[in-house]
């Protein structure tokens, strides 16, 4: 079996957001969003010619799955701009469901963090907008507590 379909088959089993995968290393997570391929980043680990599978692929996510390196991933959902921004990528995907965008969690429009990096193109900038993002975020948690 491939990396790419052992990945999935862990995704799929129901306990994980994402899978990383590299021959016998695998990296899991539970954590929604993008926070854990941030912290899949900030770890400082090499994730080059990883395959992933995930839950959820927005163009945020699609970014930083470039910035890890990883060859190939498996969607269960992607939006349209995560999809094209990978093909441009050079990386290989595979999905279950194409869609116009990612909805935010209260289901009342577009993901914040794919919204936020729509007229995006280069990772660099992605990278800061997506970080911005998470800072005003846990920011204005603090505040609520």
């Amino acid at each position: 079996m491939t990396d790419i379909k052992k990945a999935k088959q862990i995704l799929l089993s129901g306990e994980y957001t994402c899978v990383l995968r590299k021959g016998d290393i695998v990296y899991t997570s539970t954590l929604r969003g993008v926070k854990p391929l941030v912290q899949f980043i900030e770890s400082g680990n090499s994730f080059f010619d990883f395959v992933a599978a995930d839950k959820v692929v927005g163009k945020a996510t699609a970014f930083l799955y470039i910035i890890l390196g990883v060859k190939s991933i498996y969607a269960s959902v992607i939006s349209a701009p995560a999809l094209d921004l990978l093909q441009k990528n050079k990386i290989e995907i595979s999905y279950g469901t194409l869609v116009d965008y990612i909805i935010n969690r209260e289901g009342t429009g577009i993901c914040p963090f794919e919204e936020a990096v729509l007229d995006v193109e280069d990772t660099k900038t992605a990278y800061i907008v997506i970080q911005n993002k998470i800072n005003l975020y846990s920011s204005e948690s603090q505040n609520i507590n």
